[in-house]
């Protein structure tokens, strides 16, 4: 059953009643989405299932908290993209989620894969992805990321400072040479948060068009013959649901590839857009209108690179949240229920180590009551972590059955990406487990972290 068909519970349609944010077809530029897998739908007293597996049975087989993962939902959104940017190298951006399964899943589908340390990479390499196919970033790539890279053929190297250009030359044997790409800072704003925001000149990453630094890192670039300058790269930042920011970075680059073979007399045939296509976290909220951004960019593309009389380079985009994200369903046990100075907390068994994106970036999730049909209607609520931090909310002024009680169970959606990724060990109480979902199986990907796990890492007094 298709999420838009997927009833939604009273906490949905009460807040579309209080604010109008009720979905919309998708506009040129945006789409409106729901915010459950496509496969999901209710099942009997208020259970959901998730590619027919229900979520009331993983909670009691694989305990909570827990994060759901359907794997046809994956497979799907990397199809998506090959078909909105043809003739193009779309890297997964592990970053959001990253386990041997989900490379395997990337690898099949047809994409190539962005890491980000030598963590990431040897996990990929090691699973079998190619390594020509993969991409390395980083705004302070260490020694053994390098090496790592390097002993392992990594396909492409974004540098991302000029310091970083005569280390890698000098970390290469005579008479290898190693492709790489000069990340620029285009100077362009946007972004669902300032602290996801990389396109501007006030941030770590990159190499700034406006003061120069990026000329003189291409320069620096083409001066080393073991460095193979192939091509640019800009990232603007993180959940962007609008196009237009996309196709001021798309003229800006052109302007510079323009430049470049003015200036240097060479044609860079690689252009890399980044990722950061936004996704909605609640229902109503906008998403990037992928197919639209593809035919968008490349038209964009086509007409600058006519105009300034260069053959289009080939184009590659790396998105992240946008495929594992919406795929992704945590789950969460309810501990208490407590009112306290006209609030009412929902406290569950996770919180901001499973999750720390509300605390960092005020994220807003909808979570729903599953496992039962509630019989008291909705009241605004705030849900809980079990941490020992007043940031430690999941969700704040949701609408949740006035008879929520211990024991009950939560699902929240859109929980695939950045969430295992940027777990922590905060308070000892372990990570979750990771369990894929398909065609009525499930299985466990990755298993929930111990106290064995934690005590083996301390060594002794």
């Amino acid at each position: 059953m298709s999420h838009s068909t997927l009833p939604r519970p009273a906490h949905e349609t009460a807040h579309e009643a209080r604010t109008g944010t009720a979905p919309e077809g998708a506009g040129e530029t945006e789409g409106h989405s729901g915010v459950w897998p496509r496969s999901a739908g209710p099942l009997a007293r208020g259970d959901l299932a998730v590619c027919g597996v229900p979520l009331t049975g993983l909670a009691d087989r694989f305990g909570t908290p827990a994060y759901v993962l359907d794997e046809d939902e994956i497979r799907t959104r990397c199809r998506s993209y090959l078909q909105a940017f043809p003739d193009a190298d779309v890297y997964y951006a592990a970053k959001a989620f990253l386990c041997r399964a989900m490379a395997h899943w990337v690898q099949e589908e047809g994409l190539g894969l962005d890491v980000c340390s030598a963590g990431e990479l040897e996990l990929a390499v090691t699973t079998g992805f190619p390594p020509d196919r993969i991409v390395l970033h980083g705004n302070a790539k260490s020694p053994d990321d390098l090496r790592t890279a390097l002993r392992l053929g990594v396909g492409r190297i974004v540098i991302d400072s000029t310091s970083e250009i005569a280390r890698l030359a000098a970390a290469l044997p005579a008479g290898a040479r190693q492709k790489v790409l000069v990340r620029v800072v285009p100077g362009i704003a946007a972004g669902g948060h300032a602290k996801i925001r990389t396109g501007t000149d006030d941030q770590k990453f990159g190499l700034s068009l406006a003061d120069g630094s990026a000329q003189h890192a291409i320069a620096r670039s083409l001066g080393q013959p073991r460095l193979q300058l192939v091509g640019l790269h800009c990232h603007l930042g993180s959940q962007i649901t609008t196009v237009k920011p996309y196709l001021s970075a798309v003229r800006r680059m052109v302007g510079l590839l323009a430049r470049v073979h003015e200036q240097h007399g060479i044609t860079l045939p690689e252009l890399d857009l980044g990722g950061g296509h936004g996704v909605a976290y609640r229902p109503g909220e906008p998403a990037l209108d992928i197919a639209v951004l593809g035919a968008r960019i490349r038209a964009e593309l086509a007409r600058g690179c006519a105009a300034a009389c260069l053959p289009v380079p080939r184009l590659a985009v790396e998105p992240g949240r946008a495929i594992a994200g919406p795929a992704g369903v945590a789950l969460y046990r309810v501990l208490a229920v407590k009112q306290t100075a006209g609030h009412r907390f929902v406290a569950v068994d996770g919180g901001m180590s499973d999750n720390p994106r509300p605390a960092l970036y005020g994220v807003r999730y909808a979570p729903r009551l599953v496992g039962r049909s509630p019989s008291a209607t909705p009241e605004p609520m705030t849900v809980v972590g079990r941490h020992c931090e007043a940031g430690d909310v999941l969700a704040t002024d949701v609408l949740l059955p006035g008879d929520i009680r211990p024991g009950d169970l939560l699902a929240v959606p859109v929980a695939g990406a950045y969430h295992l990724s940027m777990a922590s060990g905060y308070n000892l109480v372990g990570r979750p487990p990771v369990i894929a979902v398909a065609d009525g199986r499930a299985r466990l990907l990755v298993r929930r972290e111990s106290l064995a796990d934690i005590q083996e890492r301390d060594i002794g007094l």
